[in-house]
């Protein structure tokens, strides 16, 4: 009784009250700080543990569009420089941390078939970062089991699980469906904004789905169906094909070739 008192006295003082890019409004109890200092521990062990692609022509490709994106990034979460490591890994994947770092799977490669499909890739998973989803579950889970400790009751495992690295890292608090639709619409702004070709997004979520395998039912999975994505990003598409108008005006034409 006394913790659930002293709970209830605290937490007041410790949230934070936030709107998130797409205007849902948040609950963060984290600091933005103390979430990078997550973020940079959870990539630090992966790298320990994952293989590095070093071939400069991927490096070269990814860091191309990364760059593109991040220009046109006005919310950083407080990151002056961003990490980006490309892995020797075969699964098709990608992430982005809290403390701006960037993973990208080499696995990725043969499924983002282009540039602007790798840059909706990446784009989401910086919209993420941006819209501080990881914020938000860290902090939810905080308050669902009564602690108002952060980092001290975080060891290594959970840690990463907290930040999505996947199931290799252990997922304790995968992202919601919410989240995923979010990170979806603002990567989509922000590689049209990029001067990315925005239409290339459902194309990737196509080549997704053809990868078929068994997928649990929507309402049974953390994240959106296929279908449902490419429905909610060509409902988005008139206005993101207008961005992607206005920037190639700017000469926003990213040559990025892997």
């Amino acid at each position: 009784m006394i913790r659930i008192l002293t709970l209830i006295l605290l937490v007041p003082l410790l949230i934070h009250c936030s709107t998130s890019p797409t205007g849902r409004r948040q609950i963060l109890i984290v600091k933005d700080a103390e979430m990078n200092e997550m973020g940079t521990l959870a990539f630090s062990e992966m790298k320990t543990k994952t293989p590095i692609d070093t071939s400069a022509v991927a490096n070269s490709y990814v860091n191309c569009i990364v760059s593109a994106e991040l220009a046109v990034t006005s919310d950083t979460t407080g990151v002056e420089s961003w990490e980006v490591v490309v892995f020797k890994d075969n699964t098709p994947n990608a992430f982005a941390l809290p403390g701006g770092k960037i993973g990208v799977h080499t696995g990725m490669f043969p499924i983002a078939k282009n540039k602007d499909q790798l840059a909706a890739v990446i784009g989401h998973e910086i919209g993420h970062v941006i819209a501080r989803h990881g914020n938000e579950r860290v902090s939810q889970n905080q308050l669902a089991g009564g602690s108002v400790k952060l980092l001290e009751n975080l060891g290594k495992p959970m840690v990463a699980g907290a930040l999505g690295m996947g199931a290799k890292f252990g997922i304790l608090l995968p992202f919601s469906r919410e989240h995923e639709s979010e990170a979806d619409l603002i990567g989509l702004e922000l590689m049209a904004k990029s001067g990315f070709d925005p239409k290339q997004s459902v194309e990737l979520w196509k080549n997704m789905s053809a990868l078929g395998g068994n997928k649990p039912n929507e309402l049974l999975s953390t994240h959106p169906s296929d279908a449902t994505r490419m429905k909610h990003l060509n409902a988005a598409m008139p206005n993101a094909m207008a961005l992607w108008e206005k920037a190639k005006a700017e000469g926003k034409r990213p040559n990025c070739q892997l």
